[in-house]
């Protein structure tokens, strides 16, 4: 009896020790998985980004030629007004932005008190182009007449040209959330309520649809769209409006500039800005790795053929004299 006793208490024993080392095991297996997030690299994964309307076609030429490179990265931009896009990288819907809002220092101590680092790269440098129909003569404008557009006491082409048939000025921009509209709100120290004459559409297109077909408008769209000639859709819509020139009367009195690479480069095109891609990624994934591709060597080159001017490389300005 005693024998028989001492061998259950055996296997009994054996029992355990078996599942023990099993729930090891298990264990060590569990602890041994790496997190989810660290099966996406610099070069592989699948993410969304969110970028500005307002640089879709930079953005999308960005992209195409990076996912071509690297056949297991897939980046899916998402297109929206600025307001939308910071309350979507404020409220951690995206981890990647790209946009010509910089975080504020207040934003981003608030996002550091939840453990959150922001990581902000100028990638480019852009303009905002006022279009015109292509009847309209009167492509040069003064700084200080675009500064009376906004603010409500230039309304009538018959000011800047009394000899026009144009009548009165029509003011269009894509949306009311956007970038466009912020930077001359900014700009001119405008209220929030415009002038009486300015309309908003949907988006950069449809400015410039609008303006092709409006003999007195006046519209506001990001160079990106309209300055590749070697892009076709680019292409197709520089050729239904015409660019107004812009004089600085600070730097170059008398002088008229047109939002290209030189004058956007060296400012003398008074509305110009940046292209920021702002980050909040935790750790060096696909995000972290597409922001670094397109501020390397590759990604600017696409920036400087799309006709806007890269911010981390080089520029050797040619002047060609008639």
């Amino acid at each position: 009896m005693k024998h028989s006793s001492i061998r259950k208490d055996l296997k009994l024993s054996g029992i355990v020790i078996s599942v023990f080392m099993l729930i090891l095991i298990l264990a060590i297996q569990c602890g041994s998985k790496k997190p989810a997030q660290f099966d996406e690299t610099p070069t592989r994964g699948n993410i969304h980004i969110v970028a500005d309307a307002s640089f879709q076609p930079i953005v999308d030429a960005e992209i195409y030629t990076f996912t071509a490179i690297y056949k297991n990265a897939h980046v899916t931009p998402v297109y929206m007004a600025e307001t939308d896009l910071i309350s979507a990288f404020l409220n951690d819907s995206v981890k990647v932005v790209v946009s010509s809002w910089e975080p504020t220092a207040q934003q981003k101590e608030l996002l550091l008190s939840m453990q959150t680092i922001v990581r902000t790269t100028t990638v480019a440098y852009d303009a905002i182009a006022l279009v015109l129909n292509k009847e309209n003569k009167d492509s040069l404008l003064t700084y200080q007449n675009v500064n009376d557009i906004f603010t409500g006491k230039l309304t009538d082409w018959k000011a800047i040209n009394p000899t026009s048939k144009l009548g009165k000025m029509v003011a269009v921009f894509d949306n009311d959330k956007s970038a466009n509209i912020r930077y001359f709100k900014e700009r001119f120290n405008l209220p929030a309520q415009l002038p009486s004459n300015f309309y908003s559409v949907k988006n950069n297109e449809e400015v410039i649809d609008y303006v092709s077909k409006n003999k007195s408008a006046i519209g506001m769209v990001s160079v990106n769209w309209i300055c590749d000639r070697e892009d076709s859709v680019s292409r197709s819509f520089s050729d239904k409006i015409k660019i107004a020139a812009v004089s600085d009367l600070v730097l170059s009195p008398g002088s008229y500039f047109l939002p290209v690479q030189g004058s956007i480069y060296d400012k003398s095109y008074p509305f110009t800005r940046k292209i920021y891609m702002v980050s909040r990624e935790s750790f060096k994934g696909l995000g972290t790795g597409f922001i670094s591709w397109v501020s390397g060597e590759q990604g600017q080159r696409i920036i400087l053929k799309s006709g806007l001017v890269p911010a981390t490389m080089p520029i050797r300005l040619i002047q060609f004299k008639k």
